[in-house]
């Protein structure tokens, strides 16, 4: 503004009351947050926090604890980003809202990398005592622990850092080691023989929340079992069915050698096929003529096709009930000389294979359910047959397989398919009992760590069990379905999730054949198998482990723990170590259990969506068995981090985008303020072009704090201005922030960020930049600073500025801080120790919203006819315009009269920023200009009347009239005259 006609008058640009700001236009946030962080350790904020909140509500979110194995990558650090946006928002919302952070230290994957690196030196973990690997082990965790706590604070995050829970902290494992007996006295640990997930090539057992499924080609055979001539009731088969064989179809040939059973569905039509003729064009086919072959009838045809057999006759219907087959390696080896029966199994269908599925107990839990169901076929010294080693091997017992591995796990090749396949399928066809092969790409399990290939292996292993009453009659599923049903959880879906996953899963595995972790401290009487249940023995184990970490458990002898009650001759001293599952379920007892920075249950647990069969279901699992409720009031779920086409994340495909290496190009405020954006209960993507959305949007936020800073330069109490004087505008936006607080408080309360980023970014976009702050610079910049219209802009940004800031504070807390202390220097301001503000609730108004919804409709339509005026160039700036309105209803008039009752066509052109404008009530012209969406108004921009002030450059007949001032309007030569007056005082 200012401006002075044929450059002769005065240069009136130092009267004008411009902002002033030392806010740089530039942030600078890679160099400028790691500052803000010092300072914010120096000061300790988070211990201010806690001395202020004495008092308060406690709300506490208990932190999932990560794996100490490595950098954090994108989805770890948005976990922790959308957890510090919970902290901080419930802290400003008037809790106490503790933060401790945790590390999961235990376990497989800490194990495996300290593995890695012996195998890097030619050296094998066995080599060494097992103190020492141990110790290994934990120093890689403390290691990785370190890296990543400084990673996690570069996010921004606030909390306990320094002092940090992890489960192999000495206590921690006393109090992991005491869960454990807790359900040993519950009566429900036991020992069970059953098929498990077995990792090859770790040597261990997984649980399903170790697993991933990933794309493997295996091979499919189909096989003939040769049906015995007499039923298992003795009777014979029909003569018809006389040299018949059962057709099975597998996709892991390596269990054959374990088969003990075919399953059948009553429920599946079965048929007598006979081979009349078969394909040799190709090659010589496994089927010939006059091979009876019996197969489900909706599957014929396609079994048919994949064995090369071109004609065929159905000889007869086929009941399997009572059916009992030969092993087809019977004619080779006397080892499989038994009979396979037929069993009637639910889990049958007739969509896939041949409707009959080959049944090996050892290795597959339909598989073991089928055949402990048929108590009339086992064993009793074995009921379940052991076939396969640790290391995915045949046991040196088995036949013509012994030693033969099913996934390599050793050498360039680890992970995939070892001999033993081809081994089977080989003797298969020596035995003249394979019908067809083939090839089959399908999602197979896959230990989450090797990334190799698991299978199902039968071996003796600790459970804990699900369905064994113990608590007023009530079962650990009982009890954990209840406590599911009482836990609020977002999103709502979540809550059918995990309840479909309880309620179907089998007992809970915790044991594991590994080194590093805590032990599962019991005793077993070698005689009869029973668990050694006493309190005393149970006593010196958790005060060893307590004193000494869970090492005691392995270095010390029996007797030190036994006593002189028992003789440790008669017991078996466990050394499988706890499923680290188990380890983290227990992180609610030793992080909020009796500590006076927390409360138990936690107030909510905030995790990723894989969690329900993680960290959500083993806290609830272990939480239900011994307190009988869930650790948690509320859960809440976010999905996984893809790139920008949705695609997974992997460093060969080179899409991966590190948090920290974003942090440095552009700051992590950049990275929260992305995360905020984020539908984040779904999968949410990544990339440099959503990055530099981020980007573009921080900076329209900055500009918008910039510009409220600068305007506010100066203000005090002395200027502010009470409500009930103010202009429409400004109660107006008070209304506004009204309803921000609204929306703001329930979004933060609610988990929903995006909700709260999208209302502040739309505010700080719409509704102050292009609308209330552009109107009011006429104001801000010229009208002298007594004045009420001036006063009560700046009464209002205060108020905008005060909740803004602190609004935006826990998604933004480095940018906020630094406007909060610009505004607010000391050496103590911060903004974080602020609340958000308290709103009147008379601010809120809503007949006031519907009129100015009414009137900003209108605006839209003059500002579209300015814009297509500047862009012709008939003007250069809106205040060359004296805008003519036509409207064809009486809404418009009313609103504005009720908003402006000094003048309707003075109000229309302080809000449309133009000269003068003119409002007219009547038939729309058809020449004037109209947006599509608004039927009832139209513009006629016309040029205004009068002279251009020199200073606020707004044309008027009245520029002049103050004879001292003969190149200003009246209100601009007004507040020259204060400034003059001020001036020359000075």
């Amino acid at each position: 503004m200012t401006d002075s006609p044929n450059g002769t008058g005065r240069d009136y640009r130092e009267t004008l009351f411009l902002p002033q700001t030392d806010f740089p236009m530039r942030a600078g946030l890679p160099q400028r947050e790691p500052e803000w962080l010092k300072r914010w350790a120096e000061m300790d904020i988070y211990g201010r926090l806690r001395a202020k909140s004495e008092g308060r509500p406690r709300f506490n979110l208990h932190d999932g604890p990560p794996y100490a194995n490595n950098h954090i990558h994108i989805g770890t650090g948005m976990n922790k980003i959308l957890k510090d946006f919970i902290v901080r928002s419930r802290q400003m919302l008037g809790h106490d809202s503790p933060y401790r952070p945790g590390w999961d230290c235990h376990g497989l994957p800490i194990e495996w990398q300290v593995e890695k690196e012996y195998r890097a030196r030619g050296k094998s973990k066995d080599e060494v005592p097992l103190s020492e690997f141990r110790a290994e082990c934990r120093a890689y965790a403390q290691k990785w622990l370190d890296v990543q706590r400084e990673e996690f604070q570069r996010l921004g995050g606030i909390g306990e850092w320094a002092e940090p829970y992890t489960t192999m902290d000495y206590r921690s494992e006393a109090v992991i080691a005491s869960e454990f007996l807790k359900f040993v006295r519950n009566g429900l640990v036991y020992r069970g023989s059953s098929p498990v997930m077995w990792s090859p090539v770790e040597r261990t057992a997984l649980a399903e929340a170790e697993v991933e499924y990933q794309d493997k080609v295996s091979s499919t055979i189909t096989v003939r079992f040769p049906l015995r001539g007499v039923k298992k009731d003795g009777s014979g088969i029909p003569h018809a069915l006389a040299h018949a064989h059962v057709l099975i179809w597998t996709t892991t040939p390596w269990t054959i050698p374990g088969n003990r059973a075919i399953c059948f569905s009553s429920r599946v039509a079965y048929g007598a096929y006979k081979v009349i003729a078969a394909d040799a064009e190709k090659f010589t086919p496994w089927a010939r003529p006059g091979d009876l072959l019996i197969c489900a009838d909706a599957l014929w045809e396609k079994v048919a096709g994949e064995a090369a057999i071109t004609k065929w006759e159905r000889v007869s219907d086929v009941n399997p009930e009572g059916f009992v087959c030969s092993h087809p390696f019977a004619r080779l080896d006397k080892y499989w000389d038994y009979p396979v029966p037929l069993l009637d199994g639910d889990h049958v269908t007739d969509e896939d294979g041949t409707g009959f599925v080959h049944t090996a107990p050892g290795h597959g839990a339909e598989d073991y359910v089928a055949w402990m169901g048929a108590k009339e076929w086992h064993d009793k010294g074995e009921p379940i047959p052991h076939t396969v080693g640790e290391g995915g091997e045949f046991l040196p017992h088995i036949p013509m397989f012994a030693g033969l591995e099913i996934i390599r796990t050793s050498g360039k090749k680890t992970g995939e398919d070892g001999p033993a396949n081809g081994a089977v399928i080989e003797k298969l066809v020596e035995a003249g009992l394979l019908l067809a092969r083939g090839r089959l790409a399908h999602s197979y399990p896959h230990s989450w760590r090797s990334k190799a290939p698991v299978i199902f292996r039968n071996t003796p292993q600790w459970f804990v069990a699900m369905d064994t009453p113990f608590l007023d009659g009530k079962t650990l599923r009982d009890l954990a379905l209840q406590a599911i049903d009482d836990t609020e959880w977002t999103p709502s879906t979540a809550k059918n999730r995990i309840r479909s996953m309880v309620e179907g899963r089998p007992d809970w595995l915790v044991s594991r054949q590994r080194a590093w972790g805590v032990p599962l401290t019991i005793f077993v009487n070698k005689s009869t198998g029973e668990i050694l249940d006493d309190e005393a023995v149970h006593a010196r184990v958790i005060d060893a482990i307590a004193a000494d970490g869970a090492d005691a458990w392995f270095d010390r002898p029996a007797e030190d723990f036994l006593g002189s009650e028992h003789n440790a001759g008669d017991w078996e001293k466990v050394t499988d170590i706890l499923d680290v599952w188990f380890d983290s379920g227990c992180t609610h007892v030793f992080t909020l259990e009796g500590a006076d920075s927390q409360k138990w249950p936690a107030s909510v647990y905030f995790e990723g969506s894989d969690q329900h069969r993680g960290w959500f279901q083993s806290s609830l699992l272990e939480s239900c068995g011994t307190r009988g409720r869930a650790p948690y009031d509320a859960v809440v779920t976010h999905g996984f981090v893809m790139d920008g086409e949705g695609r997974k994340m992997s460093k060969s495909m080179g899409n991966v985008v590190a948090p920290n290496e974003v942090a440095d190009k552009f700051g992590a405020e950049i990275l929260r303020l992305w995360a905020s954006s984020q539908e984040y209960t779904a999968d949410l993507r990544i990339s440099d072009a959503i990055i530099n959305t981020s980007v573009d949007a921080y900076r329209k936020i900055r500009n918008t704090i910039r510009y409220l800073l600068g305007a506010l330069d100066g203000f005090g109490e002395e200027e502010r201005l009470p409500e009930a004087e103010m202009p429409a505008l400004e109660r107006f936006i008070l209304h506004r922030l009204a309803e921000l607080d609204r929306t703001v408080r329930q979004g933060y309360e609610t988990y929903d960020f995006k909700r709260v980023y999208a209302a502040l970014f739309n505010f700080c976009i719409v509704d102050l930049s292009a609308f209330y702050l552009d109107i009011r610079k006429d104001s801000l910049y010229c009208d002298r600073p007594d004045s009420n219209r001036r006063r009560a802009c700046r009464t209002v940004m205060d108020a905008v500025f005060d909740r803004l800031v602190t609004w935006l504070a826990p998604i933004m807390p480095f940018t906020m801080e630094e406007a909060w202390v610009s505004r607010h220097p000391g050496k103590d301001s911060s903004v974080h120790l602020q609340d958000f503000p308290a709103t009147p609730a008379g601010w809120l108004d809503a007949d006031r919203a519907a009129r100015w919804q009414t009137i900003r409709r209108l605006r839209r339509v003059v500002t579209g006819a300015l814009e297509v005026e500047r862009r012709e160039k008939r003007i250069g700036s809106s205040l060359e315009a004296a805008p003519v309105i036509h409207v064809s209803t009486g809404d418009y008039r009313a609103a504005l009269e009720a908003e402006a009752p000094g003048g309707v066509d003075d109000f229309l052109a302080e809000i449309a920023i133009t000269s003068s404008a003119h409002l007219v009530e009547g038939t729309l012209p058809v020449s004037a200009w109209r947006l599509e969406d608004v039927t009832d108004a139209a513009v006629e921009v016309k040029p205004a009347e009068g002279r251009k002030c020199a200073r606020s450059w707004k044309i008027s007949p009245d520029v002049g009239r103050d004879s001292r001032y003969p190149e200003l309007s009246p209100r601009d030569a007004d507040a020259v005259a204060w400034w003059d007056s001020r001036k020359e005082r000075v």
